[in-house]
C-alpha cells in the first residue's frame, strides 16, 4: 500500500528475462509493498497498482453505470486482464504472459512512478513515446487548459 501519502515517482529501467522474470524497482517496492495488481494500461503499457489503490479503482469502476457500453468495456479492459502479483523476497515476479505480450515487453522495461500507480513500458516503446511527448507537450498542455475552461 502507499504509505503515509507517499507518491510513486521516478523512472526505473529493469531487465526482463526470457521467462518474464522482472525485479520490481526497490524504491517503488518500498512504497507499495510486496503485493500489487498488474493489468493492461493505456497506450500499450501496463498499470501496476498497490492493493489499497486497486480497491479504490475497483470501487470507482463498479460505481459506473453498468448499462453503459463504455463502462462495461473499461471494466473488461482493466479488471478482465488484471493479475495479483506477490513479489518474492528479492522483489522479483514473473510477468503474466498475456500482459507481457499486450505491452510487447522484450528485454528491458521501464517502470514509471505516476503518483498513485505505476506504468510499465517496453523500453523501446517508452523511448519513442517520450520523444513524442517532448515534441508535443506544449500542445498537450494547451488541450488540458482548454478543457478546464
Amino acid at each position: 500500500m502507499v504509505k503515509n501519502g507517499e507518491k510513486l515517482i521516478g523512472q526505473y529501467k529493469v531487465k526482463v528475462t526470457s521467462k518474464g522474470r522482472v525485479a520490481f524497482p526497490k524504491k517503488l517496492r518500498e512504497v507499495v509493498g510486496n503485493q500489487i495488481i498488474i493489468t493492461r494500461g493505456y497506450d500499450n503499457s501496463l498499470m501496476a497498482v498497490p492493493i489499497k489503490e486497486w480497491n479504490k479503482l475497483m470501487s470507482d469502476i463498479e460505481n459506473g453505470h453498468f448499462f453503459k457500453e463504455a463502462t462495461r468495456d473499461t471494466t473488461r479492459f482493466i479488471l478482465g486482464n488484471a493479475a495479483q502479483i506477490d513479489l518474492d523476497h528479492q522483489g522479483r515476479f514473473i510477468m503474466p504472459m498475456h500482459l507481457k505480450e499486450f505491452a510487447q515487453i522484450s528485454r528491458e522495461a521501464i517502470f514509471l512512478g505516476l503518483g498513485k500507480y505505476i506504468e510499465i513500458w517496453d523500453k523501446r516503446k517508452w523511448d519513442s513515446y517520450q520523444s513524442y511527448l517532448g515534441k508535443n507537450i506544449k500542445e498537450i498542455s494547451q488541450k488540458i487548459e482548454n478543457a478546464r475552461e
